[in-house]
Parts: C-alpha cells; structure tokens; sequence
C-alpha cells in the first residue's frame, strides 16, 4: 500500500473577532481528495488569527473564551507599542501566539477523528473581518 499526499489552500471568511466553523469545509475536502487512513495537517498562514479544536454544541463556550481572552490580552492595552493597524493590532498578535497557528489530526475511514462534540474553529483575532487561508496537506492511504 502507498502513501499519497494532498495539499490544498482553504480560504476561510471571517466576520471580526470570534470563531469561524471550518470542520465542514475540511471534512469535504478530505472527500475530495480520496483520503482514507492518514493524517490531515492544518496551518493558518496568519499571526492575528489562530485554529481552535473546541466544543461545538454550546456556543456559550466559545463566548467564555473571548471574554477570558479579553481580560488576558486587552485591546488597545498600553503596554503595547505595536498599534499600527489599531488597538486590537498587537493584542491579536498576543493571541494568536498563546493559541495554536497549527494542527494535526488523524483521519479513519476518510473522516478527521474529531470527538462526538468537537469542531475545527478559525478563530479571528482582530475585530474586522478577514480573509484567513488555511494551508491543509493529507498525507495517507
């Protein structure tokens, strides 16, 4: 049996701060792509936005992240030099470097091995809305 490998550039709409769902787009992807028994890598190309694997059913969850990350990493904080895109410009930075800009996740049967409530989140740090690529390459039978 060989091994195959895939890569693939997934552009994801943001709206400002908050999470986006890309589990969808990337579980088609997979489909796509023939994928079977692998693993997919996910890479955001960005340093104000971060990936998320998070709870998918409440969405209470992923306001408890904002408001804590709010109170860790304040826009528009003073101690920060680095403003040139405004307030939210470094904090965006800061939080993008405390999360994850990359994962990897095992696939079975053509499907990420996503848990029962889980889900693949964009999460956009700064306030307007953006653009976000995501590079994704497959590597599996």
């Amino acid at each position: 049996m060989s091994l195959k490998q895939s890569l693939h550039t997934l552009v994801v709409a943001t709206k400002g701060r908050g999470f986006v769902d890309a589990t969808g787009e990337l579980q088609a992807w997979l489909a796509s792509v023939d994928a079977h028994d692998g693993l997919l890598t996910i890479f955001i190309r960005h340093t104000s936005a971060s990936l998320l694997v998070q709870e998918n059913a409440d969405p209470t969850v992923r306001s408890d992240f904002e408001r804590f990350f709010a109170r860790l990493v304040a826009d528009g904080d003073p101690m920060f030099e680095h403003d040139d895109e405004g307030p939210d410009d470094m904090p965006a930075h800061v939080r993008s470097a405390l999360t994850q800009t990359q994962l990897s996740i095992p696939v079975r049967g053509g499907r990420a091995q996503l848990g029962t409530w889980q889900a693949v989140y964009v999460w956009e740090h700064r306030h307007a809305p953006h653009r976000r690529e995501l590079a994704l390459h497959y590597l599996g039978t």
